[in-house]
């Protein structure tokens, strides 16, 4: 039975009067689509990052996409990359005729493991695609040197990763060849998502950040049909009818409308991942001491974004699957979700790629595990301390050959 209490969603987006007056100025303007708006967020999102470009398009997967085409990825080539992740990863990769090769992940981050990419490197290798899963950066110094080591590129995806950093006091001129500092200045490109659960949200957009002028040049002329530099300015005051295809590109542009938004939630970038990381210390407190439940790892010298909380459950603790717990969750109320299944166990990269189970087995052990909980500023201090609660009930009624009897521990103030 469906609890009688509201249903606390998985996520719901922060949406204040600063967005809605943002958004509003632009319908008023009459000017929708890519034009200044959308120029200013690319600005003032690189000095977010600090990243030397910002190029604005209409999704994560559109970033990537643009990002792994200018740096050169084509047909017959290969590309390194994570088994777990959502699809948009590796259709990136597939979009250019290139075959994304996966390494398994590191059980505790669950992130790609750079000590499998020598195993996974050929001859055809050009690329590696890394992905900040939930938020927690990978391990980008190691990548970097691999990468360097064999000519490979580094096209990073940080979807999760908006405020992710690994702290390193040896910066140079703001760009960090060791693979430290900001996500979004240490790869040769890093794509960001915008999506609505995302931690800034245009609804649907994504963003290509890098630190060489002529990638830039080339991404931004892609995402929009590959047409000669500023054709979106040809119905301006200042613009030309006039226009060169350069090249084959894509319909990949940000509209004004979307960049708008995206200009509101950038002021409250910082605040909005307080908020979170001050649910996290609540979830933290409150789940730490259970036997059959394992909190995220955070590794030394690494900024967590805090996209998603990943619990994951021992068990072997409980009478229960995972499976069986989100469905119980749910039916007191809690949506929760899973992320993610493994690529290597869908049925498209089975037939295309020969993929079975059993290919990546710390993947597959871990997804058989994991749950996302609710993670975003706009959760009251009363869902918090009531998801809290639900979990431990849960673990209460579930847990295997021991009676056991959770109350939630407040730490501070929630």
């Amino acid at each position: 039975m469906m609890s009688n209490e509201m249903t606390i969603p998985f996520h719901r987006p922060l949406i204040g009067a600063e967005e809605i007056t943002s958004v509003t100025e632009c319908l008023r303007s009459g000017w929708l689509t890519t034009g200044q708006r959308a120029v200013a967020f690319e600005k003032k999102f690189a000095e977010y990052i600090g990243a030397r470009y910002a190029i604005a398009v209409n999704s994560c997967t559109a970033a990537m996409h643009l990002a792994l085409a200018a740096l050169g990825i084509t047909r017959g080539d290969e590309v390194i990359t994570t088994p777990y992740t959502f699809v948009a990863t590796c259709e990136a990769i597939q979009y250019l005729g290139a075959k994304p090769v996966f390494v398994d992940i590191d059980p505790q981050t669950l992130n790609m493991n750079p000590d499998l990419l020598p195993q996974a490197l050929s001859e055809r290798t050009r690329a590696i695609v890394p992905v900040h899963l939930a938020g927690h950066p990978v391990d980008m110094p190691a990548i970097m040197t691999f990468a360097r080591t064999h000519n490979l590129k580094v096209m990073d995806d940080a979807a999760h990763a908006l405020e992710a950093e690994i702290n390193d006091d040896e910066m140079k001129n703001g760009h960090s060849a060791s693979g430290t500092g900001k996500i979004g200045k240490i790869g040769d490109a890093t794509s960001f998502s915008f999506y609505a659960t995302k931690n800034l949200t245009t609804g649907e957009g994504g963003m290509v950040t890098c630190a060489d002028a002529d990638l830039a040049a080339h991404i931004r002329r892609l995402s929009l049909h590959g047409l000669s530099r500023d054709a979106w300015k040809r119905y301006t005051s200042t613009g030309t009818w006039y226009y060169e295809v350069l090249e084959q590109g894509y319909k990949y542009n940000l509209t004004d409308i979307a960049a708008a938004l995206g200009l509101a939630q950038l002021t409250k970038v910082q605040a909005m991942w307080q908020r979170r990381a001050e649910i996290v210390a609540h979830y933290n407190a409150a789940f730490a001491d259970m036997p059959e439940l394992e909190i995220p790892t955070v590794k030394p010298g690494i900024q967590h974004a805090w996209h998603l909380y990943i619990l994951r459950l021992q068990l072997y603790r409980l009478t229960i699957d995972r499976n069986e717990f989100v469905d119980e969750m749910y039916r007191r109320g809690i949506n929760c979700s899973v992320h993610f299944i493994p690529l290597h166990l869908m049925p498209h990269y089975h037939k295309t790629y020969g993929l079975h189970p059993g290919d990546f087995p710390i993947a597959e052990r871990q997804y058989a595990r994991v749950l996302s909980l609710p993670l975003y500023p706009a959760l009251t201090d009363d869902e918090v301390k009531r998801i809290i609660t639900t979990v431990q009930q849960v673990i209460s009624t579930h847990a295997r050959q021991r009676k056991v009897s959770y109350a939630i521990r407040e730490t501070a103030p929630i």
